[in-house]
């Protein structure tokens, strides 16, 4: 499986000849999508979910399936593809990938701000985007794309929450709202300069790749 950093929270993952993007919102390159095979979306808001963009893309690419909650699918009624609303509990399979479904909701940002519903995607059993949620797989995985900064996170929960998730490997996602120094400072406590979480920590640079298993 071979996961490449696009924009935020965007990534690409290719494995076995199939094409997977997750997230590609408007903080992504505006082409994140071409060649894909699928695309899953984990909720409605716009660093997540660009629906201009997306159109666009089925309009060019007329097979490409897509995987989202209800509200989102709502967005694309019309859209001319293959669209699959799931939730929390369901599985399915992309090209032989298996594909599972956990959480409900996006994090609080304020008790003043409504909730949206928020889906996290656990690949092959070792990868997973939790989105904009601190939902725990449901068992330790190899990799965990993890959130660092939105106006919902907090380092403190962010290192309780890969120390109870127990990944082998968390990569940053989420981070478009930082300065350089922002990530740096980040960096240092998600990583080795940290209290420790028990899962090494790595910022990939947006286009760039990394082999995981699975």
């Amino acid at each position: 499986m071979r996961l490449t950093k696009l924009g935020h929270a965007c990534v690409r993952i290719e494995r076995g000849g199939t094409t997977v993007v997750i997230d590609p919102g408007m903080f992504t390159e505006a082409d994140a999508v071409r060649g894909a095979d699928a695309v899953l979306i984990t909720h409605e808001h716009l660093d997540h979910f660009a629906e201009d963009r997306l159109r666009a893309a089925v309009a060019d690419q007329p097979g490409l399936r897509i995987w989202t909650n209800r509200a989102v699918a709502d967005r694309l009624d019309g859209i001319g593809a293959n669209v699959s609303v799931v939730g929390e509990g369901d599985a399915f399979e992309i090209d032989g990938l298996d594909v599972s479904v956990h959480g409900e909701w996006h994090a609080v940002i304020h008790p003043d701000i409504p909730r949206v519903g928020n889906i996290g995607f656990l690949l092959g059993g070792t990868l997973f985007h939790p989105g904009d949620a601190l939902t725990l797989p449901p068992h330790p995985v190899e990799t965990l794309l993890l959130p660092i900064a939105g106006p919902w996170t907090k380092v403190s929960e962010l290192i309780d929450y890969v120390r109870e998730a127990g990944p082998s490997r968390a990569l940053a996602i989420h981070e478009a709202v930082l300065s350089d120094v922002g990530r740096t400072v980040h960096g240092r406590l998600l990583g080795e300069g940290g209290p420790g979480t028990g899962a090494e920590f790595a910022q990939l640079a947006v286009g760039e790749g990394v082999d995981l298993p699975g």
